[in-house]
């Protein structure tokens, strides 16, 4: 594969145009390019930062497109499956348009080549900073026993905890870029897409968000309880109930990602019923160590 190969587009919708049909055709595996593009489709290109996006597809002799990525920095840019020289090529052609990297994210494949093409073609020292699990729902089990409470899906009044533990989530998995507390909270209100496991004084005591429905596939995230409330079953309570919601509601894969060096919400997750479907890696620059991420982190 030549740089050339590599089509590229600071525009959403022109990307969604040339490779929605590609993306839908894996829809599991390519779920955070799903989400992330319907995010940015209907909210704006500037919703994760002020720094425009990039986009791109690779296209075989025969004009079909083989693999895709997007970059929505600061976050690292996450590519679909793709082999040595699709991941060299894409390096390069980057590099001829002056684009920068901070980090790269994909099937962990996928993501080690690209890594190394990166450290290998710019001499940037890069280091494995996350493993990562997706996970797909199989026959969903309800752990019981069931904490004392019930579900309630998050509205406006709910707007200032949402944002409390939104930063809090993000704080405790190390996550420091991105999208705003507030509108993040606005959005998931917007869509019914925040779920809270209440007590029965009627106090939240845990969250799960679940993404819109995109190609048939809607993710599970975040998942966050308090510290002080961890061990009790809220997490495992609410993220069954959400996960039974999206199968109610249509979704034919409801979806996960885990944190690898977080074996309390793998083994969480199993129990429920989320089987593995593969690994993946995200790749950064610089040598400070990454946190391990809290229990539910999605």
């Amino acid at each position: 594969m030549r740089p050339d190969d590599w089509q590229l587009t600071d525009d959403p919708r022109e990307f969604r145009e040339w490779a929605g049909g590609f993306l839908g055709s894996r829809p599991a595996l390519h779920t955070v390019l799903l989400t992330v593009l319907d995010a940015l489709c209907s909210r704006g290109r500037h919703l994760y930062s002020d720094e425009a996006p990039l986009f791109g597809v690779a296209r075989g002799e025969d004009g079909r497109i083989g693999a895709a990525f997007l970059h929505t920095p600061p976050f690292p840019l996450h590519l679909s499956p793709v082999g040595v020289e699709g991941a060299e090529a894409l390096v390069a052609r980057l590099a001829g348009v002056g684009h920068r990297l901070a980090g790269v994210s994909g099937e962990q494949g996928t993501a080690a080549g690209l890594a190394a093409a990166w450290q290998r073609q710019t001499g940037a020292a890069v280091r494995l900073t996350q493993r990562q699990r997706l996970y797909e729902l199989d026959e969903l089990s309800v752990p019981e026993p069931a904490p004392e409470g019930r579900a309630r899906v998050a509205g406006p009044a709910d707007r200032e905890l949402l944002m409390r533990w939104y930063d809090a989530f993000k704080e405790a998995v190390g996550q420091s870029a991105g999208q705003g507390a507030g509108p993040w909270a606005d959005g998931r209100i917007a869509q019914g897409g925040v779920t809270f496991w209440e007590a029965p004084d009627g106090v939240p005591v845990s969250m799960a968000g679940v993404t819109p429905e995109s190609a048939g596939q809607v993710r599970v995230a975040p998942v966050y309880t308090p510290a002080h409330l961890r061990g009790r079953g809220y997490a495992g309570a609410v993220t069954a109930q959400v996960s039974r919601a999206a199968v109610a509601g249509g979704a034919a894969h409801v979806l996960l990602f885990t944190d690898l060096a977080n074996p309390t919400s793998n083994a969480l997750y199993q129990r429920i019923g989320y089987r593995k479907v593969t690994d993946f890696a995200v790749w950064g620059s610089g040598t400070e160590p990454r946190r391990p991420a809290s229990r539910g982190a999605a």
